[in-house]
């Protein structure tokens, strides 16, 4: 029988995203998911408001972490996987395809020769097909590409994390023209959720709701077949890629994306503070 496990998620206005704590009833263990670290971009200064949200409440619930984890190296958000992970005790997992990432960014930022970029920063690297547990609920990694050449979904029982490849039906689905990003691949990455059982609950990674609606996380597959925006309208792959790339050429950058990706790069850890103890982040001037 498949596990229905418990999910909490939590909601960052500013960015549009949804953090999950996911955990198995029986034995109250369980997994952080994208979680979100404050960043201020006027200010430049970083805070812990979300990921001491989610510390309450694992906390209040009594629950023990295993695994705080995150589906890609995010692109509008700073991640609170090191703060989160050092609290609890956990440990930091992310797909087997950030390596390819950190070299694509280490060359934009122009990082030094000996910055790793072999994934060190993570506890374990995922590959396609890989499992892991929480108490006695079995998580299976699926590799997703599109959004990112490093985006992995995780399929908790009938719980599937997504992140940014599905919005909610009525928005669609997600960009995929950052650097190493494909909507050809996209599409592959669409069929390859939606062949999931049509019960399947599909947790998003953003929604970015009009003024006067909740913002909302949570579809079934069947749901997603049926009237997602982007899926439902077009006839092939062809059609969907040509609808998806014709979107992304109005979109601009998110605000945070070029400070956020050297963070994340490093697994959510700031870079080391300079000779006068501070630290700094590099833009890259006219590269978008």
């Amino acid at each position: 029988m498949t596990i229905s496990p418990i999910v909490t998620p939590f909601w960052d206005g500013p960015t549009g995203s949804w953090q999950y704590v996911v955990h198995d009833p029986a034995t109250r263990h369980g997994a952080i998911i994208d979680p979100v670290l404050d960043f201020d971009p006027i200010h430049a200064r970083v805070s812990t408001k979300n990921a001491d949200r989610i510390l309450e409440h694992i906390r209040a619930q009594g629950l023990t972490i295993d695994w705080v984890l995150d589906t890609h190296p995010h692109a509008d958000h700073f991640s609170a996987a090191i703060h989160l992970a050092q609290a609890l005790g956990a440990r930091r997992g992310i797909g087997a395809q950030v390596v390819e990432v950190q070299a694509l960014w280490k060359e934009i930022y122009n990082l030094p020769d000996d910055f790793p970029t072999d994934g060190r920063q993570w506890d374990r690297l995922f590959a396609d097909g890989d499992e892991l547990m929480i108490g006695e609920l079995p998580v299976r990694v699926m590799f997703t590409p599109g959004h990112t050449l490093a985006s992995v979904s995780y399929i908790a029982g009938d719980a599937a994390f997504v992140a940014d490849t599905l919005m909610m039906p009525e928005s669609g689905t997600v960009r995929a023209d950052f650097p190493g990003g494909s909507s050809a691949e996209l599409y592959e990455s669409l069929q390859r959720l939606l062949a999931l059982p049509e019960t399947t609950r599909v947790f998003v990674g953003h929604d970015y709701p009009d003024d006067w609606d909740d913002p909302r996380c949570e579809a079934t597959v069947a749901e997603h077949r049926a009237r997602n925006a982007h899926l439902a309208e077009v006839a092939d792959k062809a059609a969907f890629v040509a609808l998806r790339d014709r979107r992304d050429a109005t979109l601009d950058l998110p605000m945070r994306m070029l400070a956020a990706l050297q963070v994340n790069l490093r697994g959510g850890r700031l870079p080391e503070p300079e000779a006068n103890g501070q630290s700094y982040l590099k833009i890259p001037l006219n590269r978008f």
